[in-house]
């Protein structure tokens, strides 16, 4: 019964909630029995982690389906054959494409219609981050799924995963930071309507999702390096990418300092028995704090799944009040925020970019071109896509 009504519901999303309702009960009934029996303080917190674990998968397979159907698009656009449709969830890649397009919709009030569905998701992980601390890294981002699994896997292998002193640590988390410093000084400093206008209509904005899949497709050796070297330091130091490197990150931490949602402690009813500092992925020192209110906390609820006493660590919105946002909560908010900007991105055209597939098919054979790449974005550009769009027919 719960198979066909999925099967039977309109678009991909919703589905995908469905199914997280029902992969999710099952693996609380089977923990509520376990925990019980075990005669062990749980709750909701005790399941955070496969339920966690259900919305990361859930967003994974989005991703690759996402994924192959662009695969597809732009061999339809090389081969030729049976037209197969763009897949606009391709543009949660390109972040940086999203912050100009959000700047520049801030000044001018155009909504970019490039790469539409990018800003409607980059503004979807924002308010995730403001709303419940940086969760689209624990809970949504399959570079984190990968970074959890590596160091897991690590752990497994080596019995333990390594720290870096706090002399070396604390340099090199100010690398992300001096990343995101980096890009965004270059489009909120450097950058005016007007410039903003002339990268985002260019030749190389409007495909450089293509641009991307063929750099990962035509990797090189240097770079194919790198990323290996980064999942080699990832099974050692955990989430090495994300902790040190990641500017997406940074951003996301960012906003996170500003969330009403907190891990918090009752310090009445704790023992101090540092399961929560031994199990956080971000190596926080929780027993020692009342509010969390760091910018590396994920609101991955691991510290809660761990601690041994009732009522004593949990996600709250209040200090005060101590009323735990629960693990399922916590998914729900997740998922319905996604959800809720897809849909009304779709109702409302700001969705589907407006590029036609015969101007996609000009330009994927001339994608060698030197107007391609990052510095041929010009007003020459800007003019020549014009001209590209009116001979399409499609202006």
């Amino acid at each position: 019964m719960y198979l066909f009504i999925a099967k039977n519901l309109p678009i991909c999303y919703p589905r995908a909630v469905f199914l997280f309702y029902l992969c999710s009960n099952f693996v609380c009934v089977a923990d509520h029995r376990f925990y019980k029996e075990m005669k062990l303080p749980g709750g909701d917190y005790r399941e955070a982690p496969r339920i966690r674990r259900v919305v990361q998968w859930i967003f994974l397979l989005i991703t690759l389906w996402t994924g192959w159907r662009f695969v597809r698009f732009v061999h339809f656009l090389q081969q030729g054959g049976a037209e197969v449709s763009r897949p606009p969830g391709v543009e949660a890649f390109l972040p940086i494409s999203s912050l100009m397009s959000l700047k520049y919709w801030v000044l001018t009030g155009d909504f970019n219609d490039i790469h539409p569905a990018g800003l409607v998701l980059f503004l979807a992980f924002l308010l995730m981050a403001w709303l419940i601390k940086k969760s689209f890294c624990s809970w949504v981002c399959p570079v984190g799924l990968l970074s959890e699994y590596l160091w897991r896997w690590g752990e497994k292998i080596f019995g333990k995963n390594f720290t870096l002193p706090a002399w070396l640590d604390w340099p090199l988390r100010s690398l992300k930071y001096l990343l995101l410093l980096f890009f965004a000084w270059g489009i909120f400093v450097g950058m005016n309507a007007a410039d903003l206008k002339e990268f985002l209509y260019g030749d190389y904005n409007r495909v450089a999702d293509i641009k991307m899949m063929l750099f990962f497709a035509h990797i090189s050796a240097f770079s194919a390096g790198v990323i290996l070297l980064l999942m080699v330091l990832s099974v050692f130091i955990k989430n090495f990418w994300c902790r040190y490197l990641c500017p997406y990150g940074a951003l996301l931490g960012f906003f996170s300092m500003f969330s009403p949602a907190k891990i918090t402690r009752n310090p009445d009813t704790c023992t101090d028995c540092m399961m929560c500092t031994e199990a956080c992925p971000a190596s926080i020192r929780v027993h020692q704090k009342l509010r969390v209110a760091t910018d590396e906390c994920t609101a991955c609820l691991t510290c809660t799944s761990v601690c041994p006493e009732p009522d004593t660590l949990m996600l709250s919105l209040s200090k005060k009040k101590r009323k735990p946002l629960s693990a399922r909560a916590v998914a729900w908010i997740i998922l319905g925020i996604f959800v809720l900007f897809s849909v009304v991105a779709r109702l409302t055209g700001h969705w589907h970019n407006s590029i036609p597939v015969q101007e996609y098919k000009y330009r994927i054979h001339e994608i060698n071109d030197p107007k391609y790449e990052h510095t041929g974005s010009s007003k020459r550009d800007a003019r020549s896509s014009k001209g590209v769009r009116n001979s399409s027919g499609h202006s």
